[in-house]
């Protein structure tokens, strides 16, 4: 039990953002708790594939949170040497019809105006720097910063070195309500097995469920899941240098569609297996197998490296990434809540802008002026609700 303790801030949350959050909180100073209903990477995180990418982002309020968090990120490796399993791996996203490598193009050297490093590779270049690629593609763009963490290793690392520091880490602890003052500011967390943590700030990092800790602050947010597969496949001799996608992924990316998307994503792993990607489509927390998506990725890895035809794939896990309408996460204090701070959709970009994410709500808790502008971010930005009917 707690007693009758408080903290300066408590974050609702234990995956890859909340232990970043917890991180970068205490590293500024304040005193801060940790809760989930389950365990640490239970959720969203224990189901990714670890993805830090820039190649994906169109120049704007995200490439920027994008490149901040991945001069992080190489410091965070440098922070916690050899325990979060960081590969600088670079990106390869390729063009699969010649129709799409001027999209390509355009996309590459609008990112390269805003920082981002890319490298044109021609079409006979393309198997010089990843040998097993089909033949007959028309090019590709390199992506140097692209780069990839093993996702439930990096936040158990994270908030090991949050506990080492003081912060209380509560599993197993489900927020039940937020205690309220009488001007409707946030004072505390309710949860079933420690009653009220007093704080000056609850942190929303609840993934896929934080329009459901939004509502306990009577705020809304329309945060909804948008479920994905990876397929893995059995352990093979390095075949997959970079981390290497067809350009359509980029499109599926942003798209609003409720129905099922995927596009070839394809990488290798240190312990041998190969990940392979990426499907999205809005069907709530449905958890049932889905063998017409698993086989319509098994197809899209193989028309981009053939070499996988007669791999056996082991297993294949689901994952439920946040999604919010714009496809930019929430960030930053919520007016209609004072004391109440968001940090969650951020769909299937949350490992890699995670450290971002944490280090700016540090900044804003503490009294900081923030590295970005946060105005893009702002959790108050979508209309509200239309009222029902009777």
């Amino acid at each position: 039990m707690t007693g009758n303790r408080t903290w300066d801030v408590v974050i609702v949350g234990a995956g890859m953002v909340g232990a970043a959050c917890a991180y970068y909180t205490r590293a500024a100073g304040l005193s801060v708790a940790l809760v989930d209903r389950g365990h640490v990477a239970g959720g969203t995180t224990g189901a990714g594939e670890g993805n830090l990418l820039v190649s994906d982002k169109e120049p704007g309020p995200e490439l920027e949170l994008a490149l901040l968090s991945m001069r992080l990120w190489r410091d965070l490796a440098a922070e916690l040497p050899g325990t979060l399993e960081y590969e600088p791996k670079g990106g390869l996203v390729v063009a699969t019809s010649p129709q799409r490598l001027p999209v390509l193009r355009t996309l590459a050297a609008r990112q390269a105006e805003h920082g981002v490093a890319v490298e044109e590779i021609p079409a006979e270049r393309l198997r010089e720097i990843e040998p097993h690629l089909a033949d007959g593609l028309p090019g590709g763009v390199r992506y140097a910063q692209d780069a990839q963490v093993q996702p439930a290793l990096a936040a158990a690392q994270l908030l090991r070195a949050a506990r080492r520091a003081g912060t209380e880490l509560l599993l197993g602890t489900e927020a039940t309500g937020m205690l309220l003052g009488p001007d409707g500011s946030v004072r505390g967390l309710r949860t079933d097995r420690h009653g009220v943590l007093g704080c000056r700030a609850v942190v929303n990092a609840a993934g896929t469920w934080g329009g459901r800790i939004a509502e306990l602050a009577g705020v809304e947010m329309p945060l909804l899941p948008r479920r994905g597969f990876v397929l893995v496949t059995e352990p093979l001799p390095p075949l997959v240098r970079h981390k290497v996608y067809a350009a359509d992924y980029v499109a599926d990316v942003g798209s609003g569609s409720a129905d099922l998307r995927s596009s070839a994503v394809v990488e290798g792993t240190r312990a041998g297996p190969v990940l392979v990607g990426a499907s999205r489509e809005r069907v709530g927390f449905d958890r049932g197998p889905a063998p017409r998506v698993l086989r319509r990725l098994a197809a899209q890895a193989v028309a981009l490296f053939p070499v996988l035809a007669g791999v056996q794939v082991l297993r294949a896990y689901r994952g439920f990434r946040p999604y919010l309408p714009d496809h930019l996460p929430v960030i930053g204090a919520d007016p209609r809540a004072p004391g109440l701070f968001h940090a969650c959709g951020h769909e299937g970009a949350g490992i890699g802008l995670a450290p971002a994410t944490g280090l700016l709500l540090a900044q804003l808790l503490s009294g900081r002026p923030t590295e970005l502008d946060l105005s893009a971010f702002r959790p108050d930005r979508f209309p509200p609700r239309p009222q029902e009917t009777t």
